[in-house]
């Protein structure tokens, strides 16, 4: 089927079709993957305003959102505040347990879960999940690993895209709105 990114497979969107909860890494999804470090150690990091608005969208229409990261980030907080993201999930190097107390928390089947990530820390989730994702410029293993790999690389709007593709697929992607923050 043709989606607004290009070519998806029927099977990928019967998938998404599924999805009650979204969950991300952060570094080389939401962002590049670098990390601009200053002389007095202040961090930063470049978020893309389409990622923002693909997630406030999807949360409008009624899909869980998540992030599980392996750092621990003021700025990731902040971010995922401003986005209304409910599970900020931080410092889990091993991410899996992570995922699995939080769909038990929801009570939502691992098949009902979308996971979207660039690295081999991401890999278990992918595997595990109902529709595993990984970023274009994903790790090799990843890529190979994931069930689709979004045509936009990580912090240019793989989240943006993944966020399109699941509302595509239930039926609620011409009911987006809001602003892009």
């Amino acid at each position: 089927m043709n989606t607004l990114y290009g070519n998806v497979q029927n099977n990928i969107l019967a998938k998404a079709q599924q999805i009650k909860l979204l969950v991300c890494d952060v570094d080389g999804v939401f962002s590049d993957g670098r990390i601009y470090l200053g002389n007095d150690g202040e961090e930063l990091k470049a978020f893309h305003t389409k990622d923002g608005f693909g997630i406030k969208a999807l949360g409008a229409s009624g899909v869980n959102v998540a992030i599980i990261t392996g750092r621990n980030s003021s700025i990731v907080a902040n971010r995922m505040k401003a986005l209304n993201v409910a599970h900020i999930i931080q410092g889990q190097e091993d991410k899996l347990p992570a995922l699995i107390l939080l769909t038990q928390q929801l009570n939502i089947d691992l098949n009902e879960v979308a996971y979207i990530g660039d690295d081999v820390p991401d890999l278990a989730c992918i595997e595990a999940v109902g529709l595993g994702i990984s970023v274009s410029d994903g790790h090799p293993l990843v890529l190979r690993g994931a069930d689709y790999t979004t045509f936009t690389k990580g912090g240019f709007g793989a989240v943006r895209e993944t966020c399109d593709l699941i509302m595509q697929s239930q039926g609620s992607l011409t009911s987006a709105s809001g602003a892009s923050i």
